[in-house]
């Protein structure tokens, strides 16, 4: 047997086993998914969260805070389907780079699944399941009501889990009455709050909300003047 005989044939093996484990774990992500939704329907779960105290409307945020979120979360929310293919092989490239699991490439509606239904453990499975989760959510709500719920489903640091909590919580203020310097360092909290609350840290505080910023810059948000001023304004949190 010729030597490209035996290498297509290893392909084909590989290739083979590849889809068989891709297969599998569909099934299993399919089946999280549909057990995790008979427990308690997306419905109940959505009803669930606007009855609780504090849940903030989307009118009630600033636009400024609402497309800081928008920008360093899912910057293309409200042009794609629950997915984001773009991310998703970025985030694979950078995760081969790194021979590990580095970056996920979920969009503001997979958080949000994944919020609702599952663990931060990073399970293939899990992916799996929150995408199926994804598609429902953007099936039956619009957008802003996506959003509206995301930022009502993440933790803020300090026992704020709804960002007019936070508002009120670390300015002392309506979240309405949030400036462009309070909504751009809220918006940053989120990824990781044990560092960034400004309770924990001013400084990775600071340096988050420069990366909002910088990530609003780039999507078109603020000019480059709008920027240098925010940045200006970086004072010591109170």
């Amino acid at each position: 047997m010729k030597i490209s005989k035996i290498l297509r044939l290893m392909v084909l093996f590989v290739v083979s086993l590849m889809l068989l484990a891709g297969f599998t774990v569909a099934g299993k992500g399919y089946k999280m998914y549909q057990d995790a939704v008979e427990v308690m329907s997306l419905e109940e779960k959505v009803a669930s969260i606007r009855e609780k105290e504090g849940y903030t409307v989307l009118e009630e945020l600033p636009e400024v805070y609402r497309n800081a979120v928008i920008s360093v979360e899912d910057h293309r929310f409200y042009h794609h389907f629950g997915i984001d293919p773009i991310a998703i092989a970025r985030a694979a490239i950078h995760d081969i780079q790194a021979r590990r699991y580095v970056e996920g490439g979920s969009t503001i509606t997979q958080q949000l699944a994944k919020n609702l239904y599952f663990t931060h453990e990073k399970e293939l499975e899990r992916k799996v399941a929150e995408v199926f989760v994804a598609f429902e959510l953007e099936e039956k709500y619009s957008k802003d009501e996506i959003l509206e719920l995301y930022v009502n489903t993440i933790y803020f640091g300090d026992g704020y889990y709804t960002a007019g909590d936070a508002s009120r919580g670390y300015f002392g203020k309506e979240p309405a009455e949030m400036d462009e310097y309070e909504c751009t360092l809220l918006a940053g909290i989120p990824n990781a709050p044990a560092r960034y609350a400004p309770t924990k840290s001013q400084e990775l505080a600071r340096k988050r909300q420069c990366q909002v910023i910088k990530r609003m810059r780039a999507c078109g948000y603020f000019s480059q003047e709008e920027a240098e001023t925010i940045a200006s304004q970086m004072v010591a949190f109170q």
